[in-house]
């Protein structure tokens, strides 16, 4: 997955609570493939389009300064719901580099720090000040220091945020579960062969 280190990007306020998985992914794309080019369309479907396809202009991904955004600032509960780590992967389709929330879905963080999408909890007033310095300043950037666990907006507001120091490492390292496997690759091909010559000196 992509290392994450330091990102600055276009930064879109999404006020509702408990915007659940289910609404951030529909159940009925849960069968799409996630190489599919149309991936990033699934993203927040129901609340993006209407039945017939067409944009609901009151979201705010569809308003013209929030097009294109890499950083969500969210609100309480962002993530509830069913564990489905698709919905982690539209995000990262649209191309969602981080997630600012209050509190997230516990398996939905966790999703997110094996995709190498980094969700990051400040406390609601400071998500509430963020999410009112975007709908007041649209268009503006947040910068995301994951090494130095700060958050900053272009008007000055700087937020620390906490980590667990493994999901730190390896998302500045860009080590999913996979990669986190096969940096042992050695040793399990050694397990193995140990295992077969016994296997088959026992038969």
């Amino acid at each position: 997955m992509e290392p994450f280190v330091f990102h600055r990007g276009l930064a879109a306020p999404i006020d509702a609570i408990n915007l659940d998985t289910d609404q951030i992914l529909p159940a009925r794309f849960l069968r799409k493939r996630r190489s599919d080019p149309e991936y990033k369309t699934f993203l927040f479907h129901d609340l993006r389009f209407d039945p017939v396809g067409n944009e609901n202009q009151n979201f705010t991904l569809n308003q013209e300064a929030f097009r294109g955004a890499t950083i969500i600032v969210g609100n309480s509960n962002f993530g509830g719901g069913s564990s489905r780590e698709a919905a982690v992967f539209a995000l990262e389709a649209y191309g969602i580099r981080s997630v600012i929330a209050p509190n997230f879905g516990d398996i939905f963080y966790n999703n997110c720090l094996k995709n190498g999408l980094l969700p990051i909890v400040l406390t609601k007033p400071q998500t509430d000040q963020l999410r009112k310095t975007l709908h007041q300043n649209p268009g503006s950037r947040i910068d995301v220091d994951l090494n130095e666990q700060r958050v900053s907006t272009d008007n000055g507001i700087t937020y620390a945020f906490e980590i667990n120091d493994t999901a730190k490492k390896n998302l500045m390292s860009g080590l999913g579960q996979i990669g986190l496997t096969m940096m042992h690759a050695q040793r399990i091909s050694e397990f193995e062969a140990r295992y077969n010559a016994q296997l088959y000196s026992e038969c």
